[in-house]
């Protein structure tokens, strides 16, 4: 009788494994898969060979299963600071705005702290570009303005917490205090930082952003406008 339950035992070892190699092993093979590839994005990033780097987190993203949430969330916003040392600067800005977005809804402050930091900073670049880029006041002030609600809001919550990461969050505010009051010429003789280097057509990524955000009845609104300018819809003209 031992024997046979002996036999039957081994002979249910390979269900077993197949059994633990597509359910809660599986998980373990993908979760390895990811971690392999963060090494390979860091190494990356140690580099500077960021879109290699940007490729890592993709395929690290593509491991990961959905229910490690918060992992995944961390390396999106690694992602999207990548995304910035590659010339697509409003697309990372984007990607933080709606990462903020999500992780304002949990629980996780630590991890919403280094997100609005992390778009604070995308803010105030964009806000520099846009200024060499000759952009009206009313387009460059708006990235800078949220960039200084941001860079308070973080210095006020850190203020009782963290008194070193408080100061210097408000010694960004200062920078982007700074920034808006400068004269146009003093902007130009800056040195360019690190992370505006390689972002060309700022302006009219942001504006189509802009325009593509706008509700639909909106859309429709200026559509109907601009109908009456240049050709008319029998495309004869105005």
């Amino acid at each position: 009788m031992k024997k046979n339950l002996l036999i039957f035992l081994w002979a249910l070892t390979p269900v077993a494994l197949l059994a633990y190699h597509f359910g809660p092993g599986q998980a373990g093979i993908a979760r390895e898969e990811a971690r392999s590839s963060i090494r390979a994005a860091l190494d990356f990033e140690a580099g500077d060979q960021w879109q290699q780097a940007i490729d890592a987190y993709n395929d690290a993203l593509a491991s990961l299963p959905d229910t490690e949430s918060a992992k995944r969330r961390q390396l999106q916003l690694a992602r999207a600071n990548a995304r910035i040392h590659v010339g697509e600067l409003p697309e990372a800005m984007l990607s933080m705005q709606h990462l903020l977005d999500e992780t304002a809804k949990g629980d996780d402050r630590d991890l919403e702290s280094k997100v609005r930091s992390s778009l604070a900073s995308a803010q105030y670049y964009t806000g520099w570009l846009m200024r060499l880029e000759l952009a009206e006041k009313k387009e460059w002030t708006e990235p800078l303005e949220k960039a200084r609600q941001n860079f308070r809001l973080l210095a006020e919550q850190t203020a009782k917490t963290d008194a070193k990461a408080s100061e210097d969050h408000q010694k960004n505010l200062e920078a982007v205090v700074r920034l808006a009051r400068m004269d146009l010429s003093e902007v130009q003789a800056l040195p360019l930082p690190k992370k505006c280097q390689g972002n060309k057509n700022v302006c009219s990524k942001c504006r189509g952003q802009k325009k593509s955000n706008k509700p639909k009845d909106m859309k429709k609104k200026e559509d109907a406008r601009g109908a009456s300018v240049g050709k008319r819809p029998d495309g004869k003209g105005s």
